[in-house]
């Protein structure tokens, strides 16, 4: 009985963690310009919705470490996961045009 509750609390902790996240996107400070993709949309993107799970650097956590998912995976498999999800991962994170920034960046890291 009690391993059932551990696990019921458990995945629902992971759910909602994966979940969340701000809808809302920041608007830039007018004057200002971001030089590095690090500094751009689709790390906002990241950080509003992956990195719970991902790190905040790309380090891994709950979910695995994608500082270097580029050398394993293309843009296209990465998009792909972010649409269906994989493993505890939920699909849909990011939708459309969201999802190609954030696998094109992805991508990148390698």
């Amino acid at each position: 009985m009690k391993k059932k509750l551990l696990a019921l609390l458990m995945g629902t902790s992971l759910v909602l963690a994966a979940c969340g996240g701000n809808d809302e996107a920041e608007e830039p400070k007018e004057g200002t310009e971001t030089t590095t993709a690090d500094a751009g949309e689709e790390a906002k993107l990241f950080n509003n919705k992956c990195s719970s799970c991902h790190g905040q650097n790309l380090e891994g956590g709950v979910g695995p470490a994608l500082n270097k998912i580029g050398a394993d995976l293309s843009q296209a498999d990465i998009e792909k996961v972010i649409h269906e999800g994989k493993g505890a991962m939920p699909p849909g994170l990011l939708e459309g045009e969201e999802a190609t920034k954030v696998a094109s960046w992805l991508a990148a890291k390698k």
